[in-house]
C-alpha cells in the first residue's frame, strides 16, 4: 500500500477520510496544504464538503488549484463529493461557480420540487443509494453492480461526456455518481462513510497506478 496525501485547505472532513485510508491500509497518510508534499505524493484525494463557492475560492486562494492541476498529469487523484464537483466547468450553487474544468460539464440542482412518481424527494440527498457501475474500472474491484453508498448533496454532476461516467446513481433524476479521466477517479458519495464497499474503494485507491 501506498504513501498518500489529502488536500487540505481548510474545506472538507479531512480527519474521518484520513482515518478511513489508515483503515484501507495506506502505509503513510498525510493531511496537508503544502505544494511540494502534494506533488511528491503517490497518490492525492481531494476531499470537499460545504459550499462549493467556499472551497474553490480557498483552494485558489492557497495556489493549490494549480497544484492539483499538475497533480492530474502525475499520479492517481481521487475526488470525494464537493472535491468531484470542483473538477467540473461549472456549478449552479451560490448563483453559479466556475470549478477546474477538468470534466466538460456542470453541478446542476436537485430543485425544490424534486419527485418520484408523484412524491415529493426531500433535498439535500442524504443517505444510502445504489450505484450503478457504467463499466470495468480497477477502483470497482470487489464491488459489486448496485452497491449501496453514502451520499449528501443537494447538487449533482452533469457531465458532457458519458465516457466519463464511471457510476450512475437515481434520486428523481438520474445522475453522475462517480467520474473518470485517465488517472482521475472521483465519487459523489461518501466513501468514508460508506463502510465495507467504501473500504474496498479506497482499497483499491491505494494499489491502482492510475491506468484502466
Amino acid at each position: 500500500m501506498s504513501a498518500v496525501v489529502v488536500i487540505d485547505y481548510g474545506m472538507g472532513n479531512l480527519h474521518s477520510v484520513a482515518k478511513a485510508l489508515e483503515h484501507a491500509g495506506a502505509r503513510q497518510v498525510t493531511v496537508t496544504s503544502d505544494p511540494q508534499q502534494i506533488l511528491d505524493a503517490e497518490r492525492v484525494v481531494l476531499p470537499g464538503v460545504g459550499a462549493i463557492r467556499d472551497c474553490i475560492s480557498e483552494l485558489r486562494k492557497l495556489g493549490l488549484d494549480q497544484v492539483v492541476r499538475q497533480v492530474v498529469t502525475e499520479k492517481p487523484l481521487l475526488g470525494i463529493c464537493v472535491g468531484m464537483q470542483m473538477l467540473l466547468e461549472r456549478s449552479e450553487e451560490n448563483g453559479g461557480v466556475d470549478g477546474l474544468g477538468l470534466f466538460p460539464g456542470e453541478v446542476k440542482f436537485f430543485g425544490d420540487d424534486l419527485n418520484e412518481d408523484g412524491e415529493r424527494l426531500k433535498v439535500p440527498h442524504m443517505g444510502w443509494n445504489q450505484v450503478k457501475q457504467t463499466g470495468d474500472h480497477p477502483l470497482w474491484h470487489r464491488i459489486a453492480q448496485d452497491a449501496r453508498f453514502y451520499f449528501v448533496h443537494s447538487y449533482y454532476a452533469s457531465p458532457v461526456r458519458p465516457t466519463q461516467t464511471a457510476g450512475r446513481c437515481h434520486y428523481g433524476v438520474d445522475f453522475a455518481a462517480a467520474l473518470v479521466q485517465d488517472n482521475i477517479f472521483a465519487t459523489q458519495f461518501h466513501p468514508e462513510k460508506s463502510h465495507t464497499n467504501g473500504l474496498q474503494l479506497l482499497q483499491n485507491f491505494l494499489v491502482w497506478d492510475g491506468r484502466w
